[in-house]
């Protein structure tokens, strides 16, 4: 191997995600120096020899290398893979341009690739060889065979390390955008491609930061990002307070700098990483400090928690009295630390004034319980969804201390994205991404409108809201239970992909808490699992009812008006029940999606929300185990049993077996909810907004 590169790492392939082995070096390249292309691995696996010049093997080398190029770049994906030649002589290429390449450039990079790969790896049988725009394999090894997705990779570092005081909140910000990057390159791009920007701090001295990633556009959506988390799970080990880098593999890669190293506009753009700060010494000079920001912020929100906190006390009072074993679950509270972290989502009233033509009545775009919500544009040319509380409500203070908790915590391009809050003059203003399509409920249950939801745009609404569940569930730094989770409260951007809205009822469950009881119950009729309806209790099994309820509306267009009184019998759990059970449940199928919806794939999500709205909360499915079962076309689904609330007594029994087998036989917002929410078991029953 020529001097000045490093030997290749390797992973044993055939190995379970449990015991594989991924042993990359951590070497940095001299300081100051960064590593021109090509990067390349010699043998990067188990060696498998030499081969002889002008040899047979060398004459496929040679064949191969007239043929890829020219296939990689005239194809719509820009990857190929081919063989050339018989056993044991015979060669297995790939190659991959990156998703911002042109075919010109493509072609003559894999061009490239093939030139320097016998110079560099001077008649070796298996070589992985890097470029800016493209990687290349060949190997007489089959590695398209390889079922754990890594085998190697090669690591890029950067030399120019981070100030250790700034690493810390430097390599967060990193894992940030890398990770929100290969989320996009999974999911949102067939070509299984995305770029990401993140917003610089200037007063940590921190540029902006980009980011790639990919994986080759043949695999699935879920084998994707499995494969780049592995990749990105290294970034603590081997990245650590570097100011670029990446690691480059067969089927998936990943790179990030702080220049922008790509062609176009980022896919993904990210607003400034904030990190908590550290814990304020002990000694304190505030007398020889000017007044900041920070405590203007102190001195108007501080007396309303201290408020907050004496009608929670006196409630507890109350409480004790009527059930001394009762303890309530209080919405996490806001710290010094916490306020400091809300600085940078400051905005001053002016601005908000200007850009809703103050508060004009043409700019309102959705009305509630609480105040107005206003379509506004930033003066960079932001467009914004401007939400005004009214002063008086003492239940909106606590919906926006509720959401300032949760938005310094949480970033998932599913959650909808909160910009700023103004707390000027006395005034409670929370400042949204616009979603341009509303919420989905104006749409979906419109008989004029619903027919902009086709199949493709629906699939992608329900997953996007379980994968928004499964980070508030289990991905982020908090378990959240949101609580009111429904269609008004799923809002839609200009590509349809839902943002979840509204945490003003969110609870944050702390260690291994998993469930609580309240006396207070709040959200939706319709919505609410029967549980939490009834006796309060709630969980994470909560929301995955209401999951499974906006799914069966999402298939049908219907509506789930059904309260929980037993003289009711038409709401849509019952109907869709009766009819799965008796096998026509094809029939509920939303008439706007046409003559030849993707039938496979509706029944699949209609077993999958009838999963989930099962009366035990221990039956229905974990939300991750929903992401699974949605992605897979493999995995078996579990055998269903009634559903919550079902009045009338199905004619079949409770068994999904009945309509599979007959359907095998003969198949050849806005942001403001003015609904009313009744309650039939005198429960109050509280509708925030947006919706």
């Amino acid at each position: 191997m020529p001097a000045g590169h490093r030997p290749p790492s390797y992973l044993a392939g055939g190995v379970t995600a449990a015991t594989f082995l991924l042993a990359v070096l951590h070497t940095p390249l001299t300081a100051g120096d960064d590593e021109p292309p090509p990067w390349y691995l010699c043998a990067p696996y188990p060696p498998s020899g030499n081969y002889q010049a002008n040899s047979t093997y060398q004459a496929n080398i040679d064949f191969l290398s007239t043929t890829l190029p020219k296939n990689t770049s005239s194809s719509p994906d820009m990857y190929t893979t081919d063989t050339v030649g018989d056993v044991p002589d015979m060669v297995y290429g790939s190659a991959l341009c990156r998703g911002d390449a042109n075919a010109s450039a493509c072609g003559s990079c894999v061009a490239a690739a093939f030139r320097d790969a016998p110079r560099v790896c001077p008649l070796v049988k298996d070589v992985l060889i890097f470029y800016e725009l493209c990687q290349l394999r060949y190997s007489n090894r089959n590695f398209f065979l390889d079922d754990d997705y890594f085998v190697t990779t090669y690591t890029l570092r950067r030399s120019r390390l981070v100030s250790a005081p700034s690493a810390a909140g430097f390599d967060a910000a990193v894992r940030l955008l890398v990770n929100a990057t290969a989320d996009y390159a999974a999911e949102n791009s067939s070509r299984r491609y995305g770029t990401g920007e993140e917003e610089g701090l200037d007063k940590s001295n921190r540029p902006k930061m980009y980011a790639l990633a990919q994986c080759t556009p043949d695999k699935t959506a879920d084998v994707c990002r499995t494969c780049l988390a592995t990749i990105i799970g290294q970034l603590l080990k081997v990245f650590s307070g570097s100011t670029g880098g990446g690691m480059f593999g067969v089927w998936c890669n990943f790179r990030y700098e702080v220049f922008p190293f790509f062609s176009g506009h980022p896919l993904l753009q990210l607003p400034a990483f904030v990190e908590t700060p550290p814990p304020a010494p002990s000694a304190t000079r505030g007398g020889e400090k000017k007044r900041t920001r920070i405590g203007t912020v102190l001195a108007i929100i501080m007396p309303t928690i201290a408020a907050i906190l004496l009608i929670v006390l006196a409630w507890f009072a109350c409480s004790r009295r009527r059930r001394p074993e009762e303890q309530t679950f209080l919405s996490y509270s806001i710290t010094s630390d916490d306020i400091q972290n809300f600085d940078s989502l400051l905005l001053d009233l002016p601005t908000l004034r200007i850009a809703t033509d103050d508060f004009a009545e043409t700019k309102m775009i959705g009305k509630g319980g609480f105040g107005m919500v206003y379509k506004g544009v930033l003066p960079e040319g932001q467009e914004i969804a401007v939400k005004r509380l009214c002063r008086s409500s003492t239940q909106g203070i606590e919906e926006l201390k509720s959401e300032l908790v949760l938005v310094a915590r949480l970033y998932q391009k599913n959650l909808v994205r909160l910009i700023g809050v103004c707390l000027d003059e006395h005034e409670k203003i929370l400042v949204y991404e616009y979603m341009p399509n509303r919420s989905l409920d104006i749409t979906l249950f419109d008989t004029d409108k619903n027919r902009e939801l086709d199949w493709g745009k629906r699939f992608k609404i329900i997953n996007g809201i379980a994968r928004g569940l499964q980070y508030l569930h289990e991905d982020s730094q908090l378990k959240i239970v949101h609580r009111d989770l429904k269609a008004s409260n799923i809002l839609l951007d200009f590509d349809y992909n839902p943002k979840i809205s509204d945490f003003g009822l969110a609870k944050i469950f702390g260690g291994d808490q998993s469930e609580d009881i309240t006396h207070r119950i709040a959200g939706t009729y319709g919505y609410m699992a029967p549980e939490y309806a009834m006796r309060g209790h709630y969980s994470i099994k909560s929301d995955v009812f209401s999951f499974g309820v906006l799914v069966l509306e999402i298939v049908t267009g219907r509506r789930n008006n059904g309260s929980y009184d037993s003289g009711q019998d038409a709401d849509l759990l019952n109907l869709v029940w009766e009819h799965w059970t008796r096998g026509n449940v094809v029939e509920l199928i939303d008439p706007s999606l046409g003559n030849h919806p993707p039938i496979d794939q509706i029944l699949k999500c209609i077993h999958i929300g009838l999963l989930c709205v099962q009366k035990k909360p221990a039956k229905r499915p974990a939300i991750s185990s929903v992401n699974i079962m949605l992605s897979s076309n493999t995995v078996r689904l579990p055998s269903l049993s009634r559903p919550a609330f079902c009045i009338q007594e199905a004619s079949a029994t409770d068994s999904s077996n009945g309509y599979l087998e007959r359907y095998a036989r003969t198949r050849h917002s806005g942001y403001a909810d003015n609904s009313t929410a009744v309650s039939s078991n005198d429960v109050s029953i509280t509708e925030l907004w947006p919706r």
